[in-house]
Order: C-alpha cells, then structure tokens, then sequence
C-alpha cells in the first residue's frame, strides 16, 4: 500500500475512534466559559503553539470568547525562557494575567506533558497552577495524555494508530476538533466568511 493510502486510513480509524462525549463535553465547558465572561488560555509548543494562535482567532472571531496564547507573544516568551528558565514560562505568564476559577485552560499537545521525562514541564507547571486557582482545563493531546489528561476536566486524547505517526496525526487533529468546537451550536456565535457568501 502506498504512504499516503496508509496514511489517510490512519487518520480514518482515529476519526472514527474519537471520544464524542468528551469532545462534547468540551463543548459545554466552553459555552460555559462564555456566559460567564471567562477567558480562554491556549497552551502549546512547536507545531501546537502555531495551533494555538490560529484556534486563539477562532474562538475570538467566530465564538466571541476571550482568547489568548502566550507564545503569540515571542518577546515575553523567550525572556521568561531565558531568564527564568523554560519549565516556567507559561505558569508565569498566567499569573501576571491573573488566571482564576472563571477561566478555562485549554492545552494542545502531542504528549500532554511529562516531569519524569522532562518533556514539555511547561505545561505541567501551568496545569499545576490552574488546578491551585480552580480553572477548568482541556485539552487535544496524543499519546497516553500524560499530565493534561490525568488532570484535565474534559481532554481529547487522539488515539495511537501508529507509533511512527503520532505527532502529525495529533497536531492535524487538534485543528480538527477546535474547527468543531467553533463550529458546535453551542458556541457558534458569528457567520463564518465562506458559508455566508453565496
């Protein structure tokens, strides 16, 4: 079989393996958020921070919450790494925007961090401070979860299909399921530009 065909029937069998009642649940946390004027806090490294800033957008733009990503701000971000050391950064981004029980974290990752294997500890810390101040946390994450997911209120993990594929098919995905969440009518709030030209 072709690469591609291989591919693509992986991404078929994660699909059809989604956990709905957790994307769902999802849902509801955020409508949730939204009508009690929380804001929504976007955690993720490498390919998922570019995920973040372009789901930060969405969920201004299209579902009227209030969005922020702190790798969309590249001068805080490699100061605190460079000053305060990389574990840090996003914990201490959200204290000074004072992150509280009305907000929401939502984490995109590939392994949904890990401090036994030293693998993206910036996550953990932040999910560690969010569970200190009472905010719900979610998430899209592959793997087993790691931290996100045994302490999340409602996360996504995309299932392992191939072990050499994890990674794409975990960042692909967290694009697919943000694009449901601000598509869900229970969050939809404004027209999307395609859909309202005829």
């Amino acid at each position: 079989m072709a690469f591609a065909s291989e591919y693509f029937l992986e991404a078929k069998t994660i699909l059809d393996a989604l956990d709905v009642p957790t994307l769902e649940r999802m849902a509801t946390t955020l409508a949730d958020l939204r009508s009690r004027g929380g804001r929504l806090f976007i955690l993720g490294v490498g390919g998922s921070a570019a995920n973040a800033g372009h789901a930060v957008n969405d969920f201004r733009k299209i579902v009227g919450i209030e969005a922020y990503a702190p790798t969309d701000n590249v001068s805080e971000l490699t100061a605190r790494a460079n000053d305060d050391g990389w574990p840090s950064i996003f914990a201490e981004w959200l204290k000074v925007s004072k992150l509280c029980a009305d907000d929401v974290v939502f984490v995109l990752s590939v392994g949904g961090g890990n401090l036994e294997k030293n693998v993206s500890p910036n996550l953990v810390v932040a999910l560690q401070l969010a569970k200190e101040v009472g905010a719900k946390v979610i998430g899209v994450v592959g793997r087993d979860g790691g931290y996100c997911a045994r302490v999340g209120d409602a996360v996504c993990i995309v299932p392992t299909v191939n072990a050499e594929t994890v990674t794409p098919h975990t960042e692909a995905f967290q694009a697919v399921v943000w694009h449901m969440l601000v598509s869900h009518p229970k969050l939809k709030a404004a027209q999307t530009k395609w859909e309202s030209v005829r």
